[in-house]
């Protein structure tokens, strides 16, 4: 649930997820799975990392990146809304909708992005300050290759040892349905928000010194 959070001195709204500082640092990820080269176009990644504003700011900094949509999944149409999901009494997770170029950036890289900086994918039901299945992590695959990549993956990582803990990433199904107005490109809108300040800024930090490469 959303609550207020006393960080540095700052009365925070807890809307968003945790410090970067909750990643592996440098520990050495292995490559995602590998790909066919594709041609330019669209295609969609559907993601889940706790509160949709840092999930949102991170992947907006991607090459690559053509739009990103902050919503809901695993839920009815009837309760996405944020005053519902909030209850925590719906399946509903807060998502982010990502329309991405294929031929500049992979699902595989996108995916690497998502585990490394984004979230700290080993938290259950919950990224920091928030606590709720509405903020859990979760994997919403568009196409059978999306699945079987990121079952593919989070066994590497397993395997590999990156994370202290086991990965909860879960790969699910269901609907995307956007969310309110005021929640889209909030750290675009808001960046010296208290909050923005707190927990997401240095994740984008992170992803322009891990990934250089993919970072705009």
């Amino acid at each position: 649930m959303r609550r207020f959070v006393i960080t540095a001195g700052l009365a925070l709204l807890a809307a968003c997820n945790g410090p970067a500082s909750a990643q592996p640092g440098n520990k050495p990820f292995p490559a995602p799975p590998a790909e066919p080269a594709q041609a330019a176009g669209k295609a969609v990644a559907v993601l889940s990392g706790g509160c949709f504003w840092g999930m949102e700011g991170v992947f907006e900094h991607v090459k690559g990146v053509k739009s990103v949509v902050a919503g809901y999944d695993g839920g009815t149409a009837a309760q996405a809304n944020y005053e519902t999901v909030s209850t925590e009494t719906t399946n509903h997770a807060e998502t982010v909708r990502i329309t991405y170029d294929p031929a500049v950036v992979s699902y595989g890289r996108l995916l690497e992005i998502y585990f490394a900086v984004a979230h700290d994918p080993t938290q259950v039901n919950g990224q920091y300050p928030d606590e709720g299945r509405s903020y859990r992590s979760a994997i919403w695959p568009q196409t059978p290759q999306q699945r079987e990549l990121a079952q593919q993956y989070i066994a590497a990582l397993n395997q590999a040892h990156v994370f202290a803990k086991p990965i909860a990433t879960k790969l699910e199904s269901g609907t995307f349905y956007p969310a309110e107005e005021y929640h889209q490109h909030f750290m675009q809108r808001h960046p010296d928000h208290p909050y923005i300040l707190r927990w997401d800024v240095e994740r984008v930090a992170h992803l322009k010194s891990r990934f250089p490469q993919y970072y705009k």
